[in-house]
């Protein structure tokens, strides 16, 4: 089990997760963090947790966390943010989840723990809860959310020639979803919720800037992206599923 943990100029945040993964009851066989072209010392702390790290100079955060994806060897893949701080449950939790062999992802919300009342409210009715609820109307199944979420090496494998990898306006993690077939099984469990930082609610620029993005990456994977599609190929899996289903009953 891998975990890919992609970093720009964020040592402090990073020393954080990092010593959260070390605080695990599951600890991941390997940590793959991805420097993005830091000035700071993240390639340092990194280094100093024993961390395999690779160093990917084009920027973008899907650039790098596809070259983490790359370059992790575990038979799970476990994407983290650097602000990212999972409980000690958490690896042992989504890999108990994938222990069912039609699930090929797993992902959970995050919550902000280093902002006041007033963040912490808003946070679930203006930010999560949105993004899990629209983005699942649009994929046809739950969005994976890239501060937590787990993915088989298998099924990265299947759909790496399809991430816009090198286009550094994508959300990664919503441009993950899509190349994700809307058949395939996607958990997205609150067990797997994450300490994150507040900083998409830092300012109006920061909350604009992702919308955009998510539009964006809507807009590059076009017929992909198209919700009546993406049920249509759900409903007619699950259809086809139910008549192999009953055939065997029968027999």
């Amino acid at each position: 089990m891998s975990v890919v943990i992609p970093v720009r100029d964020d040592a402090d945040h990073l020393r954080r997760c990092l010593a959260a993964l070390e605080a695990q009851t599951r600890v991941p066989d390997e940590v793959v963090v991805v420097d993005n072209g830091s000035s700071d010392d993240s390639a340092a702390v990194a280094a100093a947790a024993g961390a395999v790290l690779c160093s990917e100079p084009e920027r973008g955060i899907a650039r790098a966390s596809a070259r983490g994806f790359d370059t992790a060897r575990g038979d799970v893949v476990v994407r983290l943010d650097a602000d990212s701080v999972p409980p000690p449950h958490w690896i042992a939790t989504a890999l108990a989840l994938l222990e069912d062999p039609t699930v090929v992802a797993v992902t959970g919300p995050g919550r902000p723990i280093d902002a006041g009342p007033l963040v912490r409210a808003a946070w679930p009715v203006l930010y999560m809860q949105p993004y899990f609820v629209l983005m699942r109307s649009a994929l046809a199944r739950p969005p994976l959310f890239g501060s937590a979420a787990a993915v088989r090496r298998t099924t990265w494998l299947a759909v790496r020639h399809r991430v816009h990898r090198h286009d550094p306006e994508v959300h990664d993690d919503v441009d993950l979803s899509m190349q994700l077939d809307p058949a395939w099984r996607v958990l997205a469990d609150r067990a797997l919720t994450v300490g994150v930082s507040s900083r998409p609610f830092s300012s109006l620029p920061s909350a604009l800037l992702r919308a955009r993005r998510a539009g964006h990456t809507f807009r590059v994977n076009g017929r992909r992206a198209t919700p009546v599609r993406r049920w249509a190929r759900r409903f007619r899996v699950e259809l086809r599923r139910h008549h192999a289903h009953a055939w065997w009953r029968s027999r």
